[in-house]
């Protein structure tokens, strides 16, 4: 009986969310692949969604650290490296004040309430700084700076290409820094070559750095060493990101 309700509950928090916001790629896919296919790949994620609620595995390790992986309607985070990236950096908002917190990209709150800063230059939405993060200047000195998936977009995904722009983003931002602030970071391996070397080669100077690996086709990842991130391939074997890479930076 409670299995039961528990069931129907998924289903209709699924479909809400697939009414709303379910998956990006469905939106867009409307028109290309017509009404019926639309909704059947809609159909596929509610049910995808609930098995992976009632009967995956829920755990990963990261350093000596716990983490549930995190598994959410929008943007089928269990397809993805959302299930591990969103419950690493969200575990470090949560420890800060959210007046003292600013995120680099829209993210968090697509699955949390949020109440702190977000920067995004191109996401325009009600209370989100659209500015440029090379720039952005404020006299608010901040704890904590996040950024999901969004660091390897900058200077790459842009017109004119300027692949070390980054370099520049995050010295503007350990200027925002309070005095024993930190920048965390994750970015898919190998979607950015030319930042993966930047980290590689140290030119972007960083206090600590951690490597997760896609092992499975239904998306169970494990830490490796940093040799093991050399050769892993954005969309392959496996869709989006195979390798994660986890960023700390100090004032």
């Amino acid at each position: 009986m409670v299995l039961g309700l528990k069931i129907l509950k998924l289903i209709l928090t699924s479909v809400k969310m697939s009414k709303e916001n379910f998956n990006p790629t469905l939106k867009s896919s409307l028109k290309k692949k017509g009404s019926v296919k639309f909704a059947l790949d809609g159909i596929k994620l509610v049910f995808e969604y609930i098995y992976y609620i009632l009967f995956k595995w829920r755990e990963f390790k990261l350093n000596d650290a716990t983490y549930n992986y995190f598994y959410y309607p929008y943007n089928a985070t269990w397809r993805n490296e959302r299930e591990i990236e969103v419950p690493i950096v969200w575990n470090e908002v949560k420890k800060c004040e959210p007046e003292k917190v600013l995120e680099i990209g829209n993210v968090l709150s697509h699955y949390f309430k949020v109440k702190h800063d977000i920067l995004d230059k191109y996401e325009k939405l009600l209370g989100i700084i659209n500015e440029d993060a090379t720039n952005f200047k404020t006299d608010k000195r901040y704890d904590l700076i996040v950024a999901i998936s969004t660091f390897e977009h900058v200077g790459w995904d842009e017109n004119p290409k300027e692949p070390t722009k980054i370099i520049k983003t995050i010295e503007n931002l350990k200027k925002l820094l309070s005095k024993d602030g930190k920048i965390i970071f994750t970015i898919p391996a190998d979607y950015n070559p030319e930042l993966d070397k930047l980290i590689k080669n140290g030119k972007i100077k960083l206090n600590e750095l951690y490597f997760m690996k896609r092992i499975s086709k239904d998306n169970k990842w494990i830490q490796i060493e940093e040799k093991d991130i050399e050769g892993i391939k954005f969309e392959k074997p496996f869709p989006r990101a195979n390798g994660l890479i986890i960023g700390l930076i100090g004032k």
